[in-house]
């Protein structure tokens, strides 16, 4: 592996009846551009009994962004927003101030039959100057996100601007995300079609650099921003991530990111006095975990 390159490996989580595979932050690297944290969700099969059901919890200081491949995602947040997220679609909840919201399997897909769930939701931190402002909901549907052929590539831009296009999706900062698909096995040249740092993030297959292979379930982050390429072999599908850094160093504690360390304290403080607003007709409650014991 060159040295101008971090590779990182999922950490897999139990959820209870879902896991997911923790991709940022690590050690090394606490944030791609704006982005703070990705969590990988499935591939998983749900269904006769086994659903997604993320209850009741706050965040502060971020957006959310889900996006699915597989499966469908019922949203429902305090500002009111209830919304059904399926493959292709994005949802992005900016916390601002604060914010709770639940993640379930929609009530028409609870029956006996099984189905699949395979997606991403990731965490992008908001500028210093934004952290305060009014929660909101955007979706935005698959239609609506621009798809073009590039040779034996399908591009999709879901959120800012890259390759020339931009998303109905900016987010609070300069960023992107890009859904990437090889039909075949070919070259993808980033030199002068991205700016800032950039991730990408194995969905299905591998791709190579510099004759290091990089398969599914790992991420490749580039230490040179977007001056680099890559090698995808046939049927990969990959996820690139990134964006100019923000001026102000994040912190994470939880569910919730700040560029004061007080401020991540006063919102743990306000979530164990159940201050945050609630979700319309939902009395679910999840309790800020206990420090690990060394």
């Amino acid at each position: 592996m060159a040295n101008n390159k971090l590779l990182v490996n999922e950490r897999q989580a139990d959820l209870g009846q879902f896991m997911v595979g923790r991709l940022l932050p690590f050690r090394k690297k606490r944030q791609v551009g704006p982005f703070t944290f990705i969590d990988h969700m499935g591939p998983a099969v749900l269904g006769d009994g086994k659903y997604m059901d993320v209850d009741q919890h706050p965040h502060i200081g971020l957006s959310t962004l889900t996006y699915l491949f597989k499966g469908e995602i019922e949203h429902r947040d305090s500002i009111g927003s209830v919304k059904l997220i399926t493959p292709g679609d994005v949802g992005f909840m900016t916390a601002g101030h604060g914010v709770t919201h639940t993640e379930r399997t929609p009530q028409f897909r609870r029956t006996s039959d099984t189905f699949e769930m395979h997606g991403y939701q990731i965490w992008v931190a908001l500028p210093k100057d934004r952290e305060a402002i009014d929660p909101n909901f955007q979706f935005f549907d698959k239609t609506q996100l621009p798809e073009w052929k590039d040779g034996d590539l399908t591009i999709k831009l879901v959120a800012g601007n890259a390759f020339g296009k931009s998303s109905p999706l900016q987010g609070y900062s300069q960023l992107f995300m890009v859904d990437i698909y090889a039909e075949k096995e070919t070259t993808l040249d980033l030199a002068n079609q991205l700016k800032g740092e950039v991730a990408f993030v194995i969905v299905e297959g591998e791709i190579t650099e510099k004759d290091h292979k990089v398969e599914a379930g790992q991420m490749l982050i580039s230490k040179t921003d977007e001056q680099c390429s890559i090698c995808l072999d046939s049927g990969t599908r990959l996820l690139l991530f990134g964006g100019l850094p923000l001026e102000d160093e994040h912190y994470l504690l939880w569910n919730f990111v700040s560029s004061s360390k007080e401020k991540l304290q006063e919102a743990k403080v306000r979530w164990q006095n159940k201050a945050f607003p609630k979700v319309p007709n939902d009395d679910t409650y999840i309790p800020i975990p206990e420090p690990r014991r060394k």
